[in-house]
């Protein structure tokens, strides 16, 4: 992909690092890896995924990464979203209780009525999501993180690099990915 000449974006950007501190590294994924960032003017955290351009082969992995920001309460908020010569950045609210994955390991279990709760959330996200045309397609504990390290805190869906875009009442085929644990 020609830097000059393809913007993911589809136009040009401010420069990142203009605008942001980058710091130590959150977590990685397999299109992106996750930094904390800090905005130079307001000193306020935020979370920043960088995605290889290069991984970015097909004309439908530009065109998607185009998608519109989701506005829902338990969906991780976008700040902004750069371009420079080989990644793509997409600046985000740092959700810093973890994944929710992590919490049930921690908690070990939870109650019927707080995993109702959360399940009550998910499904949530999910209608969101499809009312709007979109499908996530990678849900998991995962790529749901709390907003803080309080007990209750608000949950955030996030990671929606594997989503699609359907016509809300048409038939789609899902595709069920069950992980083999060893």
């Amino acid at each position: 992909m020609a830097a000059d000449t393809t913007w993911v974006l589809g136009h040009r950007t401010a420069n990142l690092r203009d605008l942001y501190t980058l710091g130590r590294k959150l977590g990685q994924g397999q299109f992106g890896t996750t930094y904390l960032c800090t905005e130079m003017t307001t000193r306020k955290a935020y979370a920043c995924k960088s995605i290889c351009k290069r991984k970015l082969v097909a004309k439908e992995d530009l065109e998607e990464r185009r998608a519109p920001p989701l506005r829902y309460k338990n969906v991780v908020t976008i700040k902004g979203a750069y371009e420079d010569a080989l990644y793509v950045h997409i600046v985000m609210e740092l959700c810093e209780g973890g994944e929710l994955f992590d919490r049930i390991i921690q908690r070990g279990q939870y109650s019927e009525r707080k995993a109702a709760e959360l399940t009550r959330i998910i499904v949530g996200v999910v209608e969101a999501c499809h009312s709007l045309g979109v499908m996530h397609r990678d849900l998991k504990p995962e790529n749901f993180l709390l907003a803080n390290k309080d007990d209750d805190s608000s949950l955030k869906a996030i990671d929606f690099g594997l989503s699609v875009f359907f016509k809300p009442g048409t038939h789609n085929f899902l595709v069920i990915y069950t992980p083999v644990r060893h």
